[in-house]
């Protein structure tokens, strides 16, 4: 597929920014048609939609379960929705044809029938050679995040639009996808994922902050605790997080990494010090908004440490992280390897040895 110039802006091929040689995480986002606020209370018509919200998540929840990639983390808002995704080549690997076979035909039973046509002719080596060719392309699709992408959206806009009466878009176009080149990046992506609704104003506190990964995480902690806290009694009596107590082992989360608990492919994060770091970043939020505090008491989190971050750093990462950074974030020597390799891989760009976009505020976000 070919670079297309639009407006004078250049629209990359997906493949193009989609590398898993580079980074199994990526940071997507998907706005609805217009920034109008198709999935939250409509402020025109008064009109609440808040129950796609829950739509969203369940089919986002059940697509990890057939894709070999996991959800890292999420926020759903009014006008638009955030993911973090992580793909496990290794495991699509190790799966069998059969296995292919049954998840792929879940997502899309029709196509069980042109497997089932090409074995009634397998006395012939062209069906034969077919047969393995489609199904080593469905293990392909099974692991990437353009048909992931495609499997959520398209079903939560035919919803839409037949729950209004109507047809058109309801995503204002493609998703945007950003790679996530290092542990930095990853850590802090998710937390400004996770502090979305506090960020907007809409949330002054992670447990009530509602269609978001980091809730969702409380919430299977508090359903784990023998004697609930007040804080997580409340939650679990959440209105809004009624969606989130049904979900099988097979749809949660990547785990965060947790000493006691051997999680299967945990992220590089300990859970304890990321909730407690979102905690405090959650007070340093709502006391700039009012008072203009700087991020005081906050340099001692064992995360900021492992990640070699200052506190105001921290935050303001957090809270601009859309602001600096493009097709890639990460630190200076990640994003320098990266445009390394797209120059390498023959990609076009308009100014490639002059200019990478996010550098500056790498240096100064991720300066230890």
């Amino acid at each position: 597929m070919c670079d297309k110039i639009r407006n004078n802006k250049v629209t990359r091929a997906r493949y193009q920014q989609v590398s898993l040689e580079d980074t199994p995480y990526y940071h997507c986002i998907s706005r609805c048609v217009r920034r109008a606020y198709l999935c939250g209370e409509d402020p025109l018509t008064g009109q609440n939609y808040d129950h796609r919200k829950a739509w969203i998540v369940r089919r986002m929840k059940w697509l990890a379960s057939q894709f070999s990639i996991d959800v890292c983390a999420y926020a759903v808002m009014s006008n638009h929705y955030h993911i973090v995704l992580g793909v496990d080549v290794a495991r699509a690997a190790a799966w069998s044809d059969a296995e292919v076979l049954a998840r792929w035909t879940r997502l899309f039973p029709r196509n069980a029938q042109i497997i089932k046509t090409l074995r009634l002719n397998a006395d012939s080596k062209h069906a034969r050679d077919l047969e393995q060719k489609t199904l080593s392309e469905w293990r392909e699709r099974l692991q990437d995040i353009s048909w992931f992408m495609r499997c959520l959206n398209e079903r939560i806009a035919r919803a839409s639009n037949r729950e209004d009466g109507c047809t058109g878009r309801f995503w204002e176009g493609r998703f945007k996808s950003q790679a996530l080149l290092d542990e930095r990046a990853l850590v802090t992506c998710m937390a400004y994922v996770d502090l979305n609704p506090v960020r907007a104003g809409m949330s002054d506190s992670l447990e009530a902050s509602d269609f978001t990964s980091i809730q969702e995480r409380l919430i299977a902690r508090a359903q784990r605790a023998k004697t609930p806290n007040y804080r997580q009694q409340r939650l679990l009596k959440r209105r809004n997080a009624r969606h989130l107590k049904k979900f099988n082992p097979a749809q949660q989360l990547r785990a965060l990494s947790e000493r006691g608990r051997g999680a299967s492919n945990p992220l590089p994060i300990d859970r304890r010090a990321y909730v407690a770091l979102l905690d405090a970043s959650v007070r340093v939020i709502k006391q700039e908004r009012f008072h203009g505090a700087a991020a005081h008491g906050m340099a001692n989190h064992a995360l900021l440490k492992e990640l070699g971050m200052h506190a105001s750093a921290w935050i303001t990462a957090v809270t601009q992280f859309h602001r600096h950074y493009a097709t890639a974030a990460g630190a200076e020597d990640s994003l320098l390897a990266y445009q390394a390799k797209r120059i390498r891989d023959g990609e076009e760009m308009r100014s490639p040895s002059k200019w990478v976009r996010g550098l500056a505020a790498s240096k100064r976000l991720f300066a230890a």
